[in-house]
């Protein structure tokens, strides 16, 4: 779900961010899809989109939820203070998540439940209030290494270590910049996030496909076409993707996977489109779609096309890009 990255230094001691909290209560929420994700990557026209993107934005269903509870926990209690957090303060939610008992990091470093495998979205409570600590969940990965033989660029070094600058959802994400070039093969039609390691999990067998509509997939979100994605302009791009965590990435980063999906698709049909972002006012779009052009277009015709363009690109990065395919 989105950027797996987890890096300790990042995330602050809950006493330090509120030295009146006495305990935090953590909470998941099941996202499961009815089918496994990674069947979205058969079609190469297509491109395949993270479970949680699929629907609308999980802060805005998961926030108002925890809110409920809090209300209800202070009513009970008659007193005490709490806050809410989804992915807004710098609490470490997946240990104290297994410390909660609601599962434990898995060798991906995201949480695994044995009642809904790899797919929970989690969010804080803290309070003021004094209660009881639940028991923590004990590791049930064993000797099974099938989340760290899935992951499509190695990111991996070693069971419950991810290296975020090679993740696929980092990449996609969280990366503003153009995605390294030896890694751009290795995304295939990932256009926003990647599931392969929560989707490989055997803990799934157990899972059951979530209830919170608002968070199921919408249908043009299932397998969106390459060539309905890639002429979007920003305002196109926000009313294509309403109340969608896509949005946060903004219109040129997500071109620009749109663009790397399509250049490793090779499929030649997608030559005109991708020719047409030459023009784009975006740098990363334009260097994107140098890069697809060099896999769509036979050499000599790739030749013609750096003859005009190259010349006349004012930017840097681009001019390194068509350097770099041997364009200029």
């Amino acid at each position: 779900m989105g950027w797996m990255a987890e890096t300790l230094e990042r995330r602050a001691d809950p006493l330090a961010l509120w030295p009146d909290m006495r305990a935090v209560i953590m909470l998941g929420l099941n996202y499961g899809p009815e089918q496994d994700p990674r069947a979205a990557q058969a079609d190469a026209m297509t491109g395949a989109l993270s479970v949680y993107a699929r629907g609308e934005d999980y802060h805005e269903i998961i926030k108002p939820k925890l809110k409920r509870i809090a209300r209800a926990l202070l009513a009970a209690a008659g007193e005490g203070d709490v806050k809410v957090f989804v992915d807004t303060a710098p609490l470490m939610e997946k240990p104290l998540a297994a410390a909660a008992g609601l599962g434990w990091q898995g060798k991906h470093t995201n949480m695994v439940s044995r009642a809904f495998g790899s797919w929970l979205f989690l969010g804080a409570i803290a309070t003021t209030l004094e209660l009881p600590f639940d028991t923590a969940e004990r590791d049930h990965c064993g000797s099974c290494r099938a989340c760290l033989e899935a992951c499509p660029t190695a990111a991996f070094p070693a069971p419950y270590q991810i290296d975020a600058r090679r993740c696929v959802s980092y990449l996609t994400i969280e990366l503003k910049g153009p995605i390294p070039r030896d890694l751009r093969p290795l995304i295939g039609n990932r256009i926003y996030g990647c599931d392969d390691c929560l989707a490989a999990c055997p803990w799934n067998k157990f899972a059951v496909a979530g209830r919170e509509v608002k968070l199921a997939a919408r249908a043009e979100n299932e397998a969106p076409r390459l060539l309905d994605l890639v002429s979007l302009d920003d305002a196109a791009f926000r009313a294509r993707f309403p109340k969608s965590p896509i949005k946060r990435v903004g219109r040129d980063r997500f071109i620009r996977n749109v663009l790397i999906a399509m250049g490793n698709s090779g499929d030649a049909g997608f030559a005109e489109a991708a020719g047409a972002r030459l023009a784009d006012p975006s740098p990363l779009v334009r260097s994107a779609a140098v890069w697809a052009l060099a896999r769509l277009l036979p050499v000599a015709d790739f030749q013609t096309l750096a003859s005009r363009h190259a010349p006349l690109e004012e930017d840097a990065e681009v001019r390194g890009e068509w350097d770099a395919e041997g364009g200029a």
